[in-house]
């Protein structure tokens, strides 16, 4: 690697800097989260950044930013957000949002609400391995409870999403954890259990927080948890169900979709203009994540190719004196380039080498160093507005992502969780 300078290195890593000033300090000065959309913000910083790349042809610098763009975890994640939005329209209309919600209220105490979907979320993930597919699974029927209940649909969206984080950083199918665990040469056992140590604290917490702290204790539920027709839910029940096999996502999602539009059918929900508006209305509620990921997936190549990561990587791995200065040096480098990359998969592996180098330097059991890079990406990725997760929980729910951050509880507590892990050097391991 090349020793990137100073000015070179900030100029590369200068358009992720347009992009945070102009979506997130615009809309604080503005006073309103949507007078900015994220999608104008990031073509402003994709045409700065096309304007760095001194020494090329114009076609030449699309050629860079589309290979971002068209790369194939963003076409991947494109087609989750489609198929994930027709899914929640059709289900939407054939009534399983209603039915699910009235059954879910009468079974269920208000009070218990929020703390019932957080361990719900949890255990999915973990048993799924991905945030994506949990949020997918669970975001629509959540979001129709927060609108019957007259709640701040953020708040109980984000519920999910910060479950969804807790399986999806511990599980053992996590693609995080495979990048992980195989970058740093350590078992998924060893670094499950140091991972655990270090997260369950924040989960307890912010299980508390549900219990005690949230906003439905004084809620009347009988106006909503009427009776229903209970195969009307079918649809979500067994996406969660196929989704706990491990079966792909779009596998998952087609075969919602196909039994959402069979109840709805013969239910005399709708006809077939009916689907037909379902699945144009579905897709249309993706449009904006959708041009939002392509843009992503642009930028940050053109911040790669500046050298904006190797920048980091080099100058994050100097003026180490402890084991503790490593620990700090892994997670904050995981966290800066996760924040360019908004995938924490990438995240790890593009730090992975480094981070391996300054554990048998400074004696950081391997299982430590994977479990300090997963969480640390894990927490950055939880509170990104552009992130995918967050990303796709608006665009289900059909909110602002900046409505979703402020109630964020379980990244934020991770967060302090790895600064306590490095600070107090726990959980005490010498392997």
């Amino acid at each position: 690697m090349d020793k990137i300078s100073t000015k070179r290195g900030l100029l590369a890593l200068s358009p992720v800097a347009v992009l945070l000033v102009i979506y997130m300090v615009g809309s604080l000065v503005l006073g309103d989260f949507y007078a900015i959309p994220i999608a104008v913000a990031f073509i402003v910083a994709a045409i700065y950044g096309l304007s760095l790349l001194r020494g090329k042809s114009m076609r030449e610098r699309i050629d860079i930013f589309s290979a971002g763009a068209a790369h194939r975890d963003i076409m991947y994640m494109v087609w989750i957000f489609c198929i994930a939005g027709i899914f929640a329209a059709t289900a939407k209309a054939m009534g399983a949002a209603d039915a699910i919600v009235s059954l879910t209220l009468r079974a269920v105490p208000a009070q218990f609400l929020p703390a019932g979907i957080f361990v719900a979320s949890c255990f999915v993930s973990l048993a799924i391995g991905t945030s994506v597919g949990t949020i997918v699974a669970l975001a629509p029927m959540v979001t129709a409870m927060a609108i019957q209940l007259d709640c701040e649909v953020g708040w109980l969206i984000s519920v999910v999403v910060g479950g969804a984080f807790f399986g999806d950083n511990l599980s053992f199918i996590s693609d995080t954890t495979i990048a992980a665990t195989q970058s740093q040469g350590c078992k998924m056992s060893d670094k499950f259990r140091t991972n655990f140590l270090i997260v369950l604290p924040a989960a307890i917490a912010t299980l508390c927080i549900y219990l005690f702290g949230n906003q439905l204790g004084s809620v009347d539920v009988s106006s909503v948890a009427a009776n229903a027709e209970w195969y009307r839910m079918l649809p979500y029940l067994v996406v969660i169900g196929l989704a706990l096999t491990g079966l792909n996502v779009l596998v998952v999602l087609l075969v919602g979709i196909v039994l959402a539009v069979a109840i709805g059918w013969f239910g005399g929900s709708f006809d077939l203009q009916g689907v037909a508006t379902a699945f144009t209305d579905g897709v249309g509620s993706m449009y904006e994540i959708i041009l939002v990921s392509l843009l992503a997936g642009g930028l940050m190549n053109i911040v790669k190719r500046l050298g904006g990561f190797d920048y980091l990587i080099s100058r994050l791995g100097v003026r180490i004196r402890t084991r503790r200065g490593a620990e700090g040096v892994v997670s904050l480098l995981t966290a800066l380039t996760n924040l360019c990359t908004a995938n924490n998969t990438i995240a790890i592996i593009t730090t992975g080498s480094v981070a391996k180098r300054l554990s048998e330097r400074y004696s950081i059991p391997p299982r430590k160093t994977a479990s300090l890079m997963d969480i640390s990406s894990c927490c950055v990725q939880g509170l990104l507005p552009y992130g995918a997760q967050v990303l796709m929980a608006a665009g289900l729910a059909g909110i602002s992502p900046l409505e979703i951050i402020p109630w964020l509880y379980y990244p934020m507590l991770l967060g302090g969780m790895v600064l306590l892990s490095i600070l107090f050097q726990f959980p005490r391991s010498t392997r």
